[in-house]
């Protein structure tokens, strides 16, 4: 356990608390409470974008038995609110591993709590659903009234909070001429999206999520990607961009991207109870047939029902039966709930952005 040893907890707003040791920063922090599936991947998990505000639980029990490296980072800074492990390691073993869990948390000043059981915490938030909490070392009863008075997950813009300030280029490897040029609508962005369009000879400009359509249209781009991100999809100015761009160029939206494309047809999302965040979810493509395992991390889903304007449901989840994609009967255009570029998760998927450059192409 790194080391340390003073006693810290897990407060859930239900009241609930869970008693084991800090690790990382020594600080109190307070988000929505979520669960990973995932048995590796937990540098990915934590600089992805789209855990912003969210306290996570691991269900693997054993977390930083490969250390952190370099290479994994999925943005540019430790996103997560706080991390909650039932075992950490402390001596990692790996070629590439560059320090420890505790010492990549604590050099971001992200608290984190070990020694709790992660299977009761798991089960409660699925019967439950997700719900707000706080890791601290002051008393459960302290934190319940501070938890109190903070505000809710859903009531905040998280997507201006992780996405970029100033427009930037990802441009093609070195000497390889690119053959399309996309603009990446940065709305909690993950640099494995980038890497996987650079090796499909793509030249990327991410700009910020509050870029009007015609500022992007004028950068002349060949197609439009709306990333993932956190958070609640109800966020107009971005459904105004999407608006604003549909016919007009091909768009691929991930996640939350998908998302708000249905929303700037009209379609409606609600929240899910636990969400889906692990690497092991059945997605069936409805016109094919085939069933790929998927990435996923969202906590939101569309509305079948609520689904027009020319768009259909192309892809339903097989454990419970959500939206995992839908297409336009007649417009060039993509759209997935899972994350076909995973980071961490199985690779089944990530012809999706070959798919998306065909309609470029087209």
């Amino acid at each position: 356990m790194s080391g340390k040893s003073k006693k810290a907890f897990l407060v859930l707003e239900d009241g609930s608390a869970y008693e084991g040791y800090s690790f990382g920063a020594d600080v109190s922090t307070h988000g929505e409470v979520v669960f990973n599936t995932s048995m590796t991947g937990y540098q990915e998990m934590l600089t992805d974008p789209s855990y912003a505000g969210q306290i996570v639980v691991s269900t693997y029990p054993l977390i930083g038995n490969y250390g952190v490296n370099s290479d994994d980072a999925q943005s540019n800074r430790i996103q997560v609110a706080g991390f909650v492990v039932r075992e950490e390691c402390h001596l990692p073993s790996h070629w590439n591993s560059r320090s420890t869990l505790h010492e990549y948390l604590l050099s971001s000043g992200i608290p984190g709590i070990v020694g709790v059981d992660t299977r009761a915490i798991t089960r409660r938030l699925r019967v439950a659903g997700v719900m707000m909490g706080m890791i601290t070392s002051e008393p459960p009863e302290e934190a319940l009234q501070q938890l109190a008075k903070m505000p809710r997950y859903d009531d905040i813009d998280f997507v201006q909070q992780v996405s970029t300030d100033t427009m930037y280029r990802w441009d093609a490897p070195a000497g390889q001429d690119p053959h399309y040029h996309i603009v990446v609508v940065d709305c909690g962005l993950k640099f494995s999206i980038l890497r996987y369009l650079n090796r499909l000879g793509c030249a990327c400009t991410v700009v910020p999520s509050t870029t009007s359509a015609d500022d992007i249209l004028n950068l002349k781009p060949d197609g439009v990607l709306l990333s993932p991100g956190p958070g609640d999809p109800d966020l107009p100015y971005l459904e105004k961009t999407v608006c604003g761009l549909l016919g007009k160029k091909p768009i691929m939206g991930i996640c939350l991207g998908h998302q708000l494309i249905a929303r700037a047809f009209g379609g409606r999302t609600y929240k899910l109870k636990f969400g889906h965040r692990g690497a092991n979810h059945p997605v069936r493509d409805l016109e094919s047939g085939k069933v790929n395992i998927t990435a996923q991390n969202h906590g939101f889903a569309v509305d079948a029902d609520s689904i027009k304007g020319g768009l259909e449901v192309s892809h339903i989840n097989l454990n419970d039966g959500t939206v995992e994609g839908v297409r336009h009967r007649e417009l060039p255009l993509l759209s997935i709930q899972y994350h076909s570029e995973a980071s961490p998760g199985p690779q089944d998927t990530v012809n999706a952005f070959e798919r998306f450059l065909e309609m470029v192409r087209g």
